[in-house]
């Protein structure tokens, strides 16, 4: 049995995969399949287009692999997404990667429901791709025997990274519990990775909904701070008249209620770190001690006459667009510029639409049970619908939409009726305009959408040969609602 390691990755392997490569740019393609053997001592087999690739499988058939592919190829009528049915077709063992310089929305949805383990946007770098065959790998075929946190590899000495192994199977795309393998997103987790060594003020800033409290422990996690507290707070859920004793903490009697001392958040994440959440709802009284701490790094309690020296990393966070509320005269200036040190920007879903198929897998995953049996899928409309609404709540209410439909439709094949009315109400696909044109003389709407009413009643009732049970729930109707509909037009000449 030969033994390949994944040395960058630092988990091993013990087996025979192949990499099987097909790339019609030949320059590309050999230097993709050199640094690939080197790096990972796995045979990689290298065909110019799809037709090739299925001959050399054929002739010398691989027990397991990872295929990387192009989608186009400029001489061959096969694409890479068809050259993954036809390697499906004829069952071999394998996952895919797909490469492509022509990125789109439509191309990463059709992907996805191809079973693709990822879609690679051209141009990328090569480690990445390392790492992607890595962690297909390991969780297609089960093949490692040890893991290492990733996240801890710049910081461990060589010749220990061997020997931490992490407990439960490791999700890809996430980064610190952060799914996204959009470019946005990834460029998200660069500045985090650039920004959690130093101590410097972050000042994250994005719609509600987008994570932000999730980039703040992920920049706590991978700080030398991570042995010490990370204490969050939320400023707009504490009342304004609570939230400066929260934060600094009083001396008994300092007010009525007073019983005892009290330490603030600030004393508590000494040493670590603190996240002040929607600090844009910060009142202007509070803002000024906010700026002293950021100044003297000093504390002071409710009702205290003593300043406590605290070491603590400050990162805030705020939906709101601060530069226009210190314009209007809600928050300091000087403030402003204070937190503003490092700034990182969370995109809404809306301009990372690529990461909602990925989203929902991971949402599913965790919503549904271990036996699968609440399981569910969505067919091609639903699915389009979803990666075409705006989600103006972003991720929070995508997630909140899986848990809801896992608990309610569990098991079923999710369509376009199942989703809540302002996904197709929203969507331009299903505009009237889609429908039925608009004659140029006009029309009778009453009766135009009569005759569709009718039509879709007489429709359900012969799909269900007469049963009415059945057609109302095909129409989303009470029972009586569809007699009552249907005793209507029978009276009419339509």
């Amino acid at each position: 049995m030969k033994d390949y390691t994944f040395l960058l990755n630092g988990f091993e392997i013990e087996n025979d995969p192949e990499i099987i490569l097909v790339e019609d740019d030949p320059s590309l393609g050999k230097v993709l399949a050199d640094y690939l053997e080197k790096k990972t001592q796995i045979r990689v087999r290298l065909y110019n287009n799809p037709q090739e690739c299925i001959e050399g499988l054929e002739s010398t058939p691989p027990s397991l692999f990872c295929l990387v592919t192009d989608i186009s190829f400029e001489e061959s009528a096969i694409d890479g997404l068809y050259l993954i049915d036809i390697l499906k077709e004829k069952k071999y063992k394998f996952i895919s990667i797909v490469m492509t310089g022509f990125a789109s929305i439509e191309g990463a949805i059709k992907a996805t429901k191809k079973g693709v383990y990822h879609y690679l946007t051209k141009p990328f770098e090569m480690k990445s791709l390392l790492e992607l065959l890595g962690n297909s790998l390991e969780k297609e075929f089960s093949i490692p025997k040890t893991k290492i946190l990733r996240e801890q590899l710049n910081r461990i000495p060589l010749h220990s990274k061997r020997n931490l192994k992490v407990e439960g199977p490791e999700v890809d795309d996430i980064f610190q519990g952060i799914v996204g393998r959009s470019r946005v997103m990834k460029k998200v987790f660069e500045r985090i990775k650039k920004v959690a060594e130093s101590d410097s003020t972050v000042f994250i800033s994005g719609p509600s909904g987008t994570g932000k409290e999730l980039v703040a422990k992920a920049i706590h996690n991978l700080s030398p701070r991570i042995n010490n507290e990370l204490v969050c707070v939320n400023c707009g859920a504490i009342p304004q008249e609570l939230l400066e004793s929260e934060l600094f903490g009083h001396v008994k009697g300092a007010f009525t209620g007073a019983i005892s001392d009290k330490m603030g958040r600030f004393e508590i994440a000494d040493k670590g770190s603190i996240f002040l959440d929607e600090i844009g709802d910060m009142p202007l009284l509070l803002q000024v001690k906010i700026l002293r701490v950021l100044q003297n790094r000093e504390i002071e309690k409710v009702g205290g006459h003593k300043n406590k020296v605290i070491d603590v990393r400050i990162i805030t966070a705020t939906h709101k667009d601060l530069e226009k509320e210190v314009k209007e005269g809600n928050f300091r200036e000087d403030l402003f510029y204070r937190l503003n040190v490092i700034p990182i920007v969370i995109p809404p879903l809306s301009q990372r639409r690529e990461d909602i198929p990925l989203l929902i897998n991971y949402f599913l995953k965790r919503f549904s049970s271990a036996d699968g049996r609440n399981s569910l899928s969505f067919d091609d409309d639903a699915l389009e619908l979803m990666v075409n609404y705006n989600w103006p709540g972003n991720v929070r209410e995508l997630e909140n939409l899986i848990e809801r439909l896992v608990i309610l439709k569990g098991g079923q094949i999710i369509k376009a009726r199942d989703l809540p009315s302002k996904f197709y109400t929203e969507n331009s696909l299903l505009k009237p305009s889609n429908i039925v044109d608009l004659p140029s003389e006009g029309l009778n709407l009453r009766n135009m959408i009569a005759q569709i009413e009718y039509s879709l009643i007489q429709q359900a009732v012969e799909r269900t040969k007469g049963n009415k049970n059945q057609a109302s729930k095909l129409l989303g109707l009470n029972r009586t609602t569809l007699i009552e509909k249907m005793k209507k037009f029978s009276q009419l000449s339509l």
